[in-house]
């Protein structure tokens, strides 16, 4: 009865002790089963010790068992503890790298502890510290090289991995328990991890650089979208997102005493002005700085976009955008 995991750092295949631990591994079985771990985050790595995963908070205080998750899914309302009695089996040990255990909850505040969802996989042998106090359910029979990448990767204060490392698909390879009433496999595999992690994703590169020509786009992108929300703060624009027409020009970094017929004069050599309005302070009068000038055609705006651009105009150097 296996499990193949199938994570951002590799994939680890565990088998299950069905008959020792029946009760834990359907548990865990159905879990998977209904992708309820997909997408998870290992939230605490410890190194040479373990790497605990199966709180979709990625908190370590989030999960819950199947029968639990199932209630919480049904519309009869009815109840079901968060958790099950601990299977502790004196004879399965985390005496080897890759043994998979379900974590136990304490009790806190009245209410009972248990298993839930959360599970560790060993990162050291002979880590007799935790036998008796977590269920031992299983043990990790490919991908050690996994476990090995995994135990190096660098983590914060708290053991939680800077770069996300995360269960991308969960697949059963055997299940000998029929499926509790009321459990419907989804249709697909969810898109979005569970938790709002800020970390750097899983998938991307810190690395990584972008050819000079994207990373011109992507700065002009930025400051123009912090020029529109400054239009929409001053009340010139609607909303940020807005577009002007194709053939109008945005014109910023004005000298405050250039005025629109200055502007109109030095870009009319482009094609036909339609208009040219310097925007002002609505109280004082005063320039802010920008201007819209609208061309007669889009090409005579792209024109004077290209030609334009950080050139000197009144001893400044203006920023034209389309």
């Amino acid at each position: 009865m296996s499990v193949l995991f199938e994570t951002s750092i590799g994939d680890i295949v565990i088998d299950l002790e069905t008959e020792a631990c029946p009760k834990t591994c359907e548990n865990f079985l159905k879990l998977c089963k209904v992708y309820y771990y997909n997408l998870n985050a290992f939230f605490n790595v410890s190194k040479d010790f373990l790497a605990q995963a199966g709180d979709p908070t990625a908190t370590g205080t989030g999960g819950e068992s199947v029968w639990s998750y199932l209630a919480s899914q049904s519309p009869n309302g009815i109840r079901v503890p968060r958790y099950f009695p601990p299977e502790i089996n004196p004879k399965l040990k985390h005496n080897q790298k890759g043994t998979v255990s379900m974590a136990v909850a304490p009790s806190l505040e009245g209410n009972k502890g248990g298993c839930g969802s959360q599970f560790f996989i060993t990162l050291g042998d002979n880590i007799d510290y935790l036998d008796g106090k977590h269920a031992v359910f299983g043990h990790v029979v490919e991908g050690l090289d996994t476990l090995d990448t995994l135990n190096e990767v660098f983590v914060d204060q708290d053991s939680r991995p800077f770069k996300d490392v995360r269960i991308r698909h969960v697949i059963v390879l055997d299940d000998p328990f029929p499926d509790p009433p009321g459990l419907n496999v989804p249709p697909s595999s969810p898109t979005r991890p569970p938790d709002n992690s800020t970390r750097i994703a899983e998938d991307e590169d810190p690395l990584a650089t972008l050819p000079e020509e994207d990373e011109e786009r992507i700065r002009r992108e930025k400051a123009a979208a912090a020029s529109a929300l400054t239009l929409e703060m001053v009340g010139d624009l609607p909303f940020a997102n807005v577009r002007p027409p194709e053939n109008v020009l945005f014109v910023c970094k004005l000298n405050p005493v250039t005025r629109d017929e200055d502007l109109e004069l030095i870009f009319s050599r482009f094609g036909t002005i339609m208009s040219c309005h310097v925007v002002r302070d609505k109280k004082t009068g005063d320039s802010l700085q920008y201007a819209f000038i609208e061309f007669d055609k889009r090409e005579e705006a792209e024109q004077a976009y290209f030609k334009m651009q950080n050139v000197l105009v009144d001893d400044r150097r203006i920023w034209v955008d389309l």
